[in-house]
């Protein structure tokens, strides 16, 4: 149990650093949820008789709405084996991204859209809220004309280059 709470010691000084909220303040409301009680569909073969769990953090919008939630581990655990439980957290809070931690090893996991990765800090909430306003126009990129000069040019659009 001690190396839970150092983990937790240090997650809470993370979630902090990256402006995240656990008591109202000046600077706005608060913006993190301590271990909500939820009721689960399905956590697998080794929850399977579990009805309802506990998500150890729940990370708010501003409408104060479920946008990430942060399962921590202990120290001496990978936070990836903390993966289905987090998923079926997001599915049940209607969140779309996750962290996972142990309070040194950190991974981030947009649900809908990729697999966890490493991470060496927490995201903000506004890292977040560009992350979901982001919609890349797939078609566009499917047309896109890459030639040799194309890095220069998308680095560095103020560059004239013409093609022969």
């Amino acid at each position: 149990m001690q190396k839970e709470a150092k983990a937790r010691i240090k997650i809470d000084g993370l979630l902090v650093k990256a402006g995240w909220r656990f008591f109202d303040c000046p600077e706005g409301k608060a913006n993190i949820t301590v271990e909500k009680g939820m009721k689960i569909e399905n956590l697998g073969d080794n929850f399977e008789k579990t009805k309802h769990g506990i998500a150890d953090y729940i990370l708010l919008d501003d409408r104060e709405f479920p946008i990430c939630i942060l399962e921590a581990k202990s120290e001496d655990k990978n936070p990836l084996v903390g993966k289905e439980q987090a998923r079926n957290y997001t599915k049940n809070q209607n969140a779309r991204y996750i962290i996972l931690s142990n309070g040194n090893i950190h991974y981030f996991w947009d649900r809908l859209s990729s697999n966890p990765t490493c991470i060496s800090y927490f995201p903000t909430l506004d890292s977040l809220e560009s992350r979901e306003k982001f919609n890349p126009d797939s078609q566009r990129l499917i047309q896109e004309d890459v030639r040799e000069d194309y890095i220069v040019l998308t680095q560095n659009p103020l560059c004239e280059f013409t093609h022969d």
